[in-house]
Parts: structure tokens; C-alpha cells; sequence
């Protein structure tokens, strides 16, 4: 068995000289050797299709096929309906047209408690996954586990908004880009005790087996909210990789690990983060990051390096606050000398000189 990707046909040889990059010309319809040029295969059937298209509206007007089967869509994305048809209504008599009109009605009422169930749920998974900016294929997998625990008739007493949020989490940390608990609360407006109580109930329902998350997987989200650049984020992931096997930072949490490591990271190539600041993006608070920061700098022995640098980083700060003040004043001073030697009235801009004081 060899599996097609684009041009390249993995897992196949040439039965001449061996070689493992095989590709295909679908225009010629064969499969030719990339090193030798012997050709394995021809007469390919073309899964393309027969006519071209030069521009996105073409392509939509000349395609044959709907959209894909989708779990999102509580009928699959597959299913029809009576449209609303209002341009050719006119030419129906009244009797004809309340008849229509029942008609759809009743093609939107008919509906068991299944599909009302997944209507209702995958609207409010949409505006969750929207909401947390999650990706497509995330969105896919919790539908369909949820259409699973629908059918296993476990969702059946419980809240549809603690089980769509409690597959979220889940999903997502399988996936590796996890959401903490405070962020799927935001989004829901469920407690976080709920949230943890409807996850391990539905893991244990559908057998979810999912690893705890790291901190690694934490830190570039975490990295773009605070507006830091990839230097960071690369010295934030080497701190963590680093320090993964420490006794130290082990059973803490990966949230709190990951917002000490973006801290010294920041230190590190100078990037001027505070605390808070960190703390309000992550969720965390300044003293965990505090505990954590001083747990990782004993890990990896710089507790002199960050000391240099902060001490470093003071000295500067004294030096800005009394630089600008030096070299506004003697700007004034210039200004004054100069309007005496132009024989301008220096009274008035002695006055001048005294009020830019009195700003200061």
C-alpha cells in the first residue's frame, strides 16, 4: 500500500534502481522514478476535474458537488428543506400559498428529540469554539464526541453547556493547544467546579484517556497575548524543556510554570514585562509567578545572572528619569541666551523661563 500526497508517492520504490521519490504527472497520467526516470506506471485515471476554471466564481458556478458531510450540521449538512420562495409566490392562488406556508412550517417542526437536542448544543459548541478562537478540526471532534454521548444517552440530566465545555477542554488539550479552566468558565458562564465535575464524568463515559497538558504548550499563546516577540517564546521553551525533569517544578501547575518561564525569558533578552502584567493575561496570580520564578532560576542556576540583569535594568531607569529633566532645562537656558543676543526683550522671556520652571 503507498499513500498519494500531491505529486509525491509515499511509501513505494523503484523496482530499478530503488529509489524512494516517486512522482506523478497527472497530465501525462504516470508514475515515474525521480532519479533513473523509468516509468512504474501509466495510463492513470484522472480524478480531476473536466473543466477549468479562472476565477472563484467559476469554480463555484461549474461545481456539480455540495458541501462536505459535516458534524457540525445536526443533519450532517445533508439534508433539505422547504425554501422560502418568495419570488415566484405571486403567482400562486391564496388557497396555494397558506398551503406552502403550512408546509414549511411543519418541514421545520418535524424534528425528534435527538436532532432538537443537537440543534441546540452545536449552536452553543459554535459560539464557544468562536469565542475561544479554536481551530476547525477541534470543532469537528467535539461534535462528533458529542453526537456519540448523545447517542449513548449519557448527556440525558445533565446541563448541555457543562458537557459541550467539559469535550472543549478535553479536545483541545489532545489537540495541544489547551484552554485553561478560567477561560472556558469566561466562555461558558459555568463554574469552574462544574466544568471539572461534567469532564471527568464524560471521560469516564466515552473513555477519553487524555494526557495532563504542559507548560510548553501554554507559552506561545501566552507569548502572543503579551505582545512578545519569537526570541521569547524560543527562550521560554528551552527554560521549560530544560527544567521538565526538576523535582522542583514537578506537580505544579503548567500555567503558573509557563508564565515564571515567559517572565525570566523576558529578562533575559530584555524585554520589559511586569508581573501583573503576565499574570492578568495567563490567570494566574503574582504571587504564584513569583513562587515559580524563584523554583526555575534554582533549577537552572542563574539566580546571579538575573540579579546582574535587574540590578542593571534599575540603574538605567534612575539615569532615564533625570536625563529628560537636564535636557529640557538646558534647552530653555539656549533659548533665553539666544533671544538676548537677537535683542528681543529679555524680560518677557525670563517670563517665559520662570512659567517652564513652575511646569517642571
Amino acid at each position: 500500500m503507498f499513500v498519494l500526497d500531491g505529486k509525491i508517492m509515499i511509501g513505494k520504490k523503484c523496482k530499478y534502481c530503488g529509489n524512494d521519490e516517486i512522482r506523478t504527472d497527472n497530465v501525462r497520467g504516470i508514475v515515474y522514478c525521480t532519479k533513473c526516470g523509468a516509468i512504474l506506471e501509466e495510463n492513470e485515471i484522472d480524478n480531476q476535474a473536466e473543466w477549468r476554471s479562472f476565477s472563484s466564481e467559476q469554480q463555484s458556478s461549474r461545481t456539480r458537488t455540495g458541501a462536505p458531510i459535516t458534524f457540525t450540521k445536526h443533519n450532517k449538512g445533508i439534508s433539505t428543506e422547504i425554501g422560502k420562495g418568495n419570488a415566484e409566490m405571486y403567482k400562486l392562488t391564496s388557497k396555494k400559498r397558506n398551503q406552502y406556508y403550512r408546509l414549511r412550517k411543519w418541514n421545520k417542526r418535524i424534528m425528534n428529540s435527538k436532532e432538537r437536542n443537537l440543534n441546540y448544543s452545536l449552536a452553543e459548541l459554535e459560539r464557544q469554539v468562536s469565542y475561544l478562537m479554536l481551530p476547525k478540526s477541534i470543532h469537528e471532534e467535539v461534535a462528533r464526541l458529542y453526537e456519540k454521548a448523545v447517542k449513548k444517552g449519557v448527556v440525558r440530566g445533565r446541563s448541555i453547556e457543562s458537557i459541550i465545555t467539559a469535550l472543549i477542554y478535553a479536545v483541545a488539550r489532545s489537540y495541544g493547544v489547551p484552554r485553561t479552566i478560567s477561560e472556558l468558565s469566561a466562555a461558558s458562564g459555568i463554574e469552574k467546579r462544574e466544568i471539572g465535575r461534567a469532564y471527568r464524568y464524560i471521560s469516564r463515559q466515552l473513555s477519553l484517556k487524555i494526557l495532563p497538558a504542559t507548560s510548553k504548550q501554554y507559552i506561545s499563546r501566552f507569548v502572543s497575548l503579551l505582545g512578545l516577540d519569537g526570541k521569547v517564546e524560543a527562550r521560554a521553551k528551552d527554560i521549560v524543556e530544560k527544567t521538565k525533569d526538576s523535582k522542583i517544578i514537578s506537580g505544579k501547575g503548567p500555567t503558573g510554570v509557563a508564565a515564571a518561564a515567559i517572565y525570566i525569558a523576558a529578562v533575559l533578552e530584555g524585554r520589559k514585562q511586569t508581573q501583573r502584567d503576565i499574570a492578568d493575561i495567563v490567570g494566574v496570580t503574582e504571587v504564584t509567578i513569583r513562587n515559580r520564578y524563584k523554583d526555575l532560576i534554582k533549577s537552572l542556576g542563574i539566580e546571579d545572572q538575573i540579579e546582574k540583569i535587574s540590578n542593571e535594568e534599575e540603574k538605567n531607569e534612575e539615569e532615564d528619569d533625570e536625563f529628560p529633566k537636564k535636557r529640557k532645562r538646558k534647552k530653555i537656558i539656549s533659548k533665553f541666551k539666544t533671544s538676548q543676543l537677537i535683542h528681543k526683550n529679555p524680560v518677557e522671556e525670563e517670563v517665559s523661563y520662570i512659567d517652564a520652571q513652575n511646569e517642571e
